[in-house]
This record gives C-alpha cells, sequence and structure tokens, in this order.
C-alpha cells in the first residue's frame, strides 16, 4: 500500500483524501489570483470612487438612507401590535428575568414529562 493510498479514507458513499483536498484549494486559490489580477487596475481608495453611488444624486447624511431593522420588519410589528405590546410590558431588560422565565418554562416541561399531572 503507497502512502497516498493510506491517507485516503473509504466510505460507502465515496471517499476522503487531504491530498485531494489541497491540490483543488491550491487550483481553486491560482483561480481565484488569476481573476483578481485582471481586475480594474484604475481604482484609487480614498477618493471619489469609494463613494456609494445613489442614482447620481449626493449622499448627505447616512443615517437618512440607512434601512433600520424595525423598517424591514414594519409590517409584522404593525400586524402583531396587540401582541408585541404585551410582550414589551414583560420585557425589564435584566438577564434575570429572562433566566428565572428559562427555568420555571423548564421546571414545568420536566413536570409534564416525568407524568406529575
Amino acid at each position: 500500500m503507497s502512502w497516498l493510498e493510506s491517507l485516503t479514507l473509504n466510505s460507502p458513499s465515496g471517499f476522503w483524501n487531504p491530498i485531494v483536498w489541497l491540490a483543488l484549494l491550491i487550483v481553486f486559490a491560482v483561480i481565484g489570483y488569476i481573476i483578481y489580477s485582471r481586475g480594474n487596475r484604475s481604482y484609487k481608495p480614498n477618493t471619489d470612487q469609494v463613494k456609494p453611488y445613489l442614482s447620481g444624486n449626493e449622499v448627505e447624511d447616512v443615517e437618512e438612507i440607512r434601512v433600520r431593522a424595525g423598517d424591514i420588519y414594519w409590517g409584522f410589528i404593525e400586524a402583531l401590535k396587540g401582541y408585541y405590546n404585551v410582550l414589551m410590558r414583560m420585557h425589564m431588560g435584566d438577564i434575570r428575568d429572562y433566566i428565572l422565565w428559562y427555568l420555571g418554562l423548564g421546571a414545568i416541561i420536566l413536570f409534564i414529562l416525568v407524568g406529575g399531572v
């Protein structure tokens, strides 16, 4: 048995050989470097080229164009406003409250699973 065969792990679904993976990694790295080296040479960092393009308009304040998480989920929050209002009243922001809820619900689930009901 050769040293290459000793590195091969055969299974019913195929084989695994670290030398093959290393060779593939090198091939893909060379392909990536070739693509990278053919990039646009006229790019200059720290110039107007790094500014975002917003249909030719100047971006004055980043906060005006930033999409916040609340904006993304606005429809869900608006539709479930009654549910979220109840949750917000329960939310204290203290980690000890969440640990207490976790332990309490865990105890109830354990009580049901053990057959105490």
